[in-house]
């Protein structure tokens, strides 16, 4: 080729201006959100890296992401359609040319929002993936929340159990004996009570529904989610326990949002939880495996291959549902790491024994001892802690069940039978 020729060529490819680009840009896949109370989660996904610059406006409030190399075709202005509006931060989004080389995405808020964006590499169903954290600075603190609603029911116990109390009796004052020569009296004798406990905290039970969000769980044959049934296990759990109101539950997540591993953890530990029960439901590869199985955290290797395989498995949540690296504590992640965790693990098997007895006449027990391996959501040095795979949803007739309310009602009284069952073998809290 000579001079003139690559000189037309040149003229030829500019010409063909955005159609050009478009071509050797980066493909969008798919855009997603997932609107919660406290912060609303963007996802756009990509066939390569996607180059990005993010800035915020006021009046009204916006966040605008600047992302180069891609075009604001009709495919993108498609994706942008399946974002939900009806919760959560996010009023609107659309997406313009700001330049011939960048496509501008505004993200239109309710209110004003910080705004956190990280780049995620392929993991598992995914591709590339843009994330957008969108949290108001008006948002409510759900651990603050939780703890004034704590304060408040052991304000209410205190006042029942004063109620209760039932004043000492007068001392008995015993009847002077008739003088005897060379026998000297006792001295008297006062009859009391044991004093009346009128100080009780209630037992804190956090109950953690297993993925969410971007990270679905595990699928079904009939495409069943397993971050949807276990939502709906736990929320049936929560109303059970707290039927008793001594019990006071707190749940890591509510709603269809992800929440990291490590957040899992800090929010037990927040909320000074008696017990964590992690709420899952598992697959395989095989669809004929079934059965419950309980799980306990190991520091020294699992206890099985598949125990080790499973645990495994749940650690990738971090990865799939995406984790921004930055800003982790590692002061924080070095203390659940290198303390003792002996005494816990044991009250943790004795929890996970006390669950595989209420289980058993709900469904089959894949396993009939508890098992352990390294689960990072059941790293709390000081709160007994259990993980429930509550059926293999790779089964189909499993799946079923599980889809059903009747038998997520079952699994829920199974759970409540097993905490209750190991609070009151814990010492009274006064």
């Amino acid at each position: 080729m000579n001079r003139r020729e690559a000189l037309q060529l040149l003229a030829a490819l500019v010409a063909g201006g955005s159609a050009t680009l478009a071509l050797a840009g980066p493909r969008v896949l798919a855009v997603r959100a997932w609107p919660g109370k406290t912060s609303t989660r963007i996802t756009i996904e990509s066939d390569s890296e996607l180059r990005f610059f993010v800035s915020s406006l006021a009046y009204p409030d916006r966040t605008v992401v600047d992302i180069s190399d891609v075009q604001a075709d009709a495919a993108f202005q498609k994706a942008l359609e399946t974002l939900k509006n009806d919760t959560g931060v996010l009023v609107r989004a659309r997406i313009g040319q700001y330049r011939p080389d960048t496509a501008r995405l505004v993200l239109e808020l309710k209110s004003r929002a910080e705004t956190a964006a990280f780049a995620l590499p392929p993991v598992g169903q995914y591709r590339h993936r843009l994330v957008i954290d969108l949290t108001p600075t008006d948002a409510d603190d759900p651990i603050a929340a939780f703890l004034t609603k704590l304060a408040e029911r052991e304000t209410t116990l205190e006042r029942a159990a004063a109620e209760l109390a039932i004043p000492p009796p007068e001392p008995v004052k015993p009847v002077a004996p008739p003088p005897v020569a060379a026998v000297v009296p006792k001295p008297p004798t006062i009859a009391t009570r044991p004093p009346l406990v009128t100080h009780v905290k209630p037992f804190v039970v956090v109950l953690d529904p297993g993925h969410g969000g971007e990270d679905p769980g595990a699928v079904g044959p009939a495409g069943t989610y397993e971050k949807d049934v276990v939502l709906a296990i736990a929320r049936q759990t929560k109303a059970l326990l707290e039927q008793d109101n001594r019990v006071i539950v707190f749940m890591t997540r509510d709603e269809d949002v992800f929440i990291p591993l490590g957040d899992r953890v800090k929010k037990a530990r927040s909320v000074n939880a008696d017990v964590f029960v992690s709420i899952h439901a598992d697959a395989f590869t095989r669809p004929d495996a079934q059965g419950s199985s309980v799980f306990a955290l190991s520091e020294r290797g699992a206890s099985s291959a598949a125990a080790k395989w499973i645990a495994d498995k749940e650690n990738q949540s971090d990865l799939i549902g995406g984790v921004r690296l930055m800003g982790r504590d590692p002061v924080l992640a070095k203390m659940i790491l290198e303390m003792s965790q002996s005494i816990t693990n044991a009250e943790s098997i004795k929890l996970g024994r006390g669950m595989i007895g209420e289980l058993k006449p709900v469904n089959k027990m894949h396993k009939h001892a508890v098992e352990q391996a390294g689960f990072a959501v059941l790293r709390s040095p000081d709160v007994p802690s259990i993980l429930i795979e509550t059926a293999f949803i790779s089964n189909p007739e499993e799946e079923r069940k599980l889809s059903s309310a009747t038998h997520q009602l079952k699994l829920a009284r199974a759970i409540r039978s097993g905490v209750r069952k190991f609070l009151a073998t814990q010492q009274v809290r006064a």
